[in-house]
């Protein structure tokens, strides 16, 4: 079977209009063991604020949830009408990471990829949620790339004009593709997204379940210019890894031979007694039609100075920020939930 790449398919950039937005329900309660509170509660209170990501995008385009058979009443419940309930077999709630990628050719197709997705290197029961992508591109009659590669969706950004964002810490994890060397993996990201240019940023996220995805770190949001996590404290626990990306960024160009434009938003962060780290991670928000989903994280200084930008550079979208702090301690946050299905060229 020939490749996306072959088949002059590409992956369009995420301020691309959207046909609706996927998701999938957080099933799996000891995802959140690590919230500073008990167990149950730290569920209900993932479940809630599931529900207030899709609802509040729902407002700009359609939302569909995947949840399995046991739990089609409560989601339903909790999403309300405006939320499109879609029975399914999964393990868990990080769609960005388990669904398809999919990806646009010029002339009006819509297809998708559909990667080996490995529980984020065997951390967590997988079995289901590596089928929910071809499910997906099959219940949707799409055609179906299946790609050999182990890669989520959080580990890799585009522009859409053929530059990539990918960290070394995740991708070339020998927990991912340990047979594989970086050249074959650049292989593979270039015949499946269609990618010319692939920026390599180092990822290193301490305590990261992910082992550093991208959409943690850094986000395309216009062709040339990046959201980009930093901070001014040298005691922040990813201090050296921030300063070392934002050099990457700075001394490289896009694939049309742009200099990149960096837009730094600080990150803050915080020990719990329980000794959890809590991370904010602001490029980690949703781009809806005409919208943007943004997390705050109950650091008022730096949750404000995010909306700022964010208001400044996204003038013709509204900004609804949501506190997701809760979805800090399974190890993401709204853009590792969602999954936008690209509107076809007209």
């Amino acid at each position: 079977m020939k490749t996306p790449k072959q088949d002059k398919f590409f992956m369009p950039a995420e301020w691309h209009p959207h046909t609706a937005c996927w998701m999938a329900w957080p099933c799996a309660e000891e995802t959140f063991s690590k919230a500073p509170m008990a167990l149950e509660a730290a569920h209900l209170a993932v479940k809630q604020c599931y529900a207030d990501v899709a609802k509040a995008i729902s407002r700009f385009e359609p939302v569909y949830m995947l949840t399995n058979r046991e739990d089609l009443e409560e989601t339903t419940s909790l999403c309300g009408p405006d939320v499109k309930v879609i029975e399914s077999k999964i393990d868990d709630g990080w769609l960005r990471d388990s669904g398809p990628t999919f990806v646009i050719n010029k002339t009006g197709d819509v297809a998708g990829v559909n990667w080996v997705f490995n529980g984020w290197g065997n951390r967590y029961p997988h079995e289901l949620d590596n089928r929910v992508a071809g499910d997906m591109l099959d219940r949707l009659g799409i055609k179906r790339y299946d790609s050999p590669l182990v890669l989520e969706g959080g580990g890799i950004h585009v522009d859409g004009e053929g530059t990539l964002l990918v960290t070394e810490s995740c991708q070339l994890n020998k927990n991912r593709n340990p047979n594989l060397s970086k050249a074959e993996v650049e292989g593979y990201l270039r015949e499946y997204l269609n990618v010319e240019k692939i920026i390599w940023l180092n990822g290193n996220r301490e305590q990261s379940e992910t082992d550093g995805h991208v959409d943690g770190l850094a986000s395309f949001i216009r062709p040339g210019r990046v959201l980009l996590a930093t901070s001014d404290d040298p005691t922040h626990p990813d201090y050296d890894s921030f300063q070392e990306n934002l050099q990457i960024l700075k001394n490289t160009t896009d694939a049309k031979g742009r200099s990149i434009e960096i837009v730094e938003v600080k990150e803050p962060y915080e020990y719990l007694d329980n000794g959890a780290l809590v991370k904010g991670i602001y490029a980690n928000f949703y781009m809806a039609n005409g919208g943007i989903i943004l997390p705050i994280f109950d650091f008022p200084e730096y949750d404000q100075a995010a909306l700022e930008i964010f208001t400044k550079e996204f003038p013709d979208h509204e900004i609804v920020q949501l506190p997701t702090r809760i979805v800090l301690f399974g190890g993401g946050n709204i853009h590792c939930i969602t999954q936008q299905q690209p509107a076809p060229n007209k």
